[in-house]
């Protein structure tokens, strides 16, 4: 499956009904954890036993288009939630229609730029909750 079409919005509530979408979308992230293995092991064993342990979210870094051009740009509203170290809570809605939500902090980075190269920031979120997957019908 392509990621075209991938949308992401946001709101300002949890289990919010409805998301405002973070136009300029263009890379999104890997989405998940790796539990930990944890040794298990007792003296009798002939070998090595492992079971999983808790994982650890990783960040998690979108690109999008820059654009600083109105008052409520993806740019601008994500920055100003950056700076106030608030909790967002993320709809990514994928082609399929599967949906991941969580919640997160922000933290934005415009990136830098050269000839004909386009100039883009980076959203990198520090998830606050855990991730719901829900499955296309």
């Amino acid at each position: 499956m392509l990621a075209n079409g991938t949308t992401l919005g946001y709101s300002k509530t949890s289990g919010s009904a409805s998301y405002t979408d973070l136009p300029g979308l263009k890379e999104i992230p890997e989405i998940g954890s790796e539990k930990e293995k944890v040794d298990n092991t007792a003296l009798t064993d002939k070998h090595k036993v492992y079971e999983k342990g808790i994982g650890d979210l990783p960040e998690m870094t979108y690109k999008f288009k820059y654009d600083n051009t109105k008052a409520d740009s993806p740019y601008r509203t994500l920055r100003k939630a950056d700076e106030d170290g608030t909790v967002l809570y993320f709809k990514e809605t994928d082609p399929d229609k599967t949906t991941i939500e969580y919640g997160a902090q922000v933290s934005v980075k415009r990136t830098g730029g050269g000839v004909n190269g386009v100039i883009e920031f980076e959203v990198t979120m520090t998830v606050q909750t855990d991730i719901t997957y829900t499955d296309p019908a």
